[in-house]
């Protein structure tokens, strides 16, 4: 749903112009330093892009489903670290407050959300407990008008920079399935937490995680999402829906940028007295990627569509998800591939990407994951 065409390319435009002319000359910058440097950081809280996707009445944009993967096409243009900053804050970090949590609860970080003030971050994943969430171990006891948190979660995405944390845990340790979950706002200063090393990643530098580590850990009671226990797995749900669309648009985004600079390259080196851009099987492996980005464009554009309906959209956010990352990750092949040799050293962009891009099968449900909801979808009766 597009609200405003006009309003939208020009916010679009904008978007594309900043990715362009700021984040892509910075980007061997920030995998070079491990950091996303102040001052672009500053320009994105003035460009609004901390809340793109929240209300406006908290200090956002309020874009609409179908307005976020639009914009997320441009963002996915440039090194995903960039986005990561802002994704957390727009997705998974704020919207369980935004779906599910009380009045009082949106009033008091949404606004410095939206603003910047605050980076959001989401802690579901455990050691042991990623795909089947419903297993989680992290503990929160009710004593007075605290919760006490025991439990360590792992990989989460800008631990180090998080004002605040999404923290799901067992109040319930009778039910032993999603049940028993909870849902929690945990500020990053709360006696009890503390974070764990940084992890050292394949890719995506500037793009921080690591462990979040809860020991005793105190919350106020007012801090349970809803003020209801036991809902919290169903929030981290209704909440992944909506990431996943995300994550599959910024797929296509960087898609377009491997696909354009595998391009460039092919109608600039020359072999045999002609460009590569000339010989069949390059032209194959662009065809084929230009075919795949289309489909996977169209692909999310209708899933988000829907959601804007209003309606259910699990299923055809899972395909979405599954089909765009995967997708993205067979583009950054061919791409490698057209550079030959010179895909494989770092003076090219696309020995980055390569690297950066193989995260987006992992989170937000690994793509077996997603094969499993589609099915299970399909085995209760969804329509095909």
């Amino acid at each position: 749903m597009i609200r405003d065409s006009e309003t939208q390319t020009l916010l679009e435009d904008g978007v594309r112009r900043f990715v362009q002319e700021v984040l892509v000359p910075r980007e061997e910058e920030v995998a070079e330093t491990d950091r996303i440097p102040a001052d672009i950081v500053g320009q994105m809280k003035e460009l609004g892009l901390f809340g793109l996707s929240l209300p406006e009445e908290y200090g956002g944009l309020g874009v609409t489903m179908e307005e976020e993967v639009r914009i997320a096409f441009e963002l996915g243009q440039t090194s995903p670290a960039f986005r990561s900053l802002i994704g957390t804050n727009n997705g998974i970090g704020a919207m369980g407050i935004y779906l599910d949590g009380t009045d009082a609860q949106k009033q008091a970080y949404l606004p410095r959300l939206a603003s910047g003030e605050l980076i959001g971050s989401f802690a579901l994943t455990e050691p042991e407990a990623g795909s089947d969430a419903a297993s989680l171990r992290t503990t929160a006891v009710r004593e007075g008008d605290f919760y006490i948190l025991n439990g360590t979660k792992r990989f989460i995405t800008n631990a180090p920079e998080a004002g605040i944390f999404t923290v799901m845990a067992r109040t319930d340790p009778a039910v032993k399935g999603a049940g028993g979950i909870s849902a929690f706002i945990v500020e990053a200063d709360s006696p009890g937490l503390s974070l764990g090393k940084t992890d050292k990643k394949m890719g995506q530098k500037g793009a921080h995680t690591s462990d979040v580590i809860f020991e005793n850990c105190k919350v106020p009671a007012a801090n349970l999402i809803g003020n209801r226990e036991g809902v919290g797995f169903k929030t981290a749900m209704k909440v992944l829906d909506k990431g996943r669309l995300h994550i599959a648009a910024v797929a296509i985004g960087a898609a377009k940028r491997m696909l354009r600079d595998a391009l460039d390259y092919a109608m600039n080196r020359k072999q045999f007295g002609s460009a590569i851009s000339d010989f069949q099987l390059v032209q194959g492996m662009l065809a084929d990627s230009k075919t795949e980005l289309y489909a996977a464009e169209c692909m999310v554009i209708d899933a988000a569509r829907k959601r804007d309906e209003g309606r259910d959209v699990s299923i055809e956010a899972s395909c979405a998800k599954y089909f765009s990352t995967e997708m993205c990750g067979r583009v950054a092949d061919r791409a490698v591939q057209i550079h030959g040799g010179a895909g494989y050293v770092s003076e090219y962009a696309i020995e980055r990407f390569y690297r950066d891009v193989r995260l987006f099968r992992l989170y937000e449900g690994t793509s077996q994951i997603q094969q499993v909801i589609i099915a299970r979808g399909l085995t209760k009766g969804a329509s095909i």
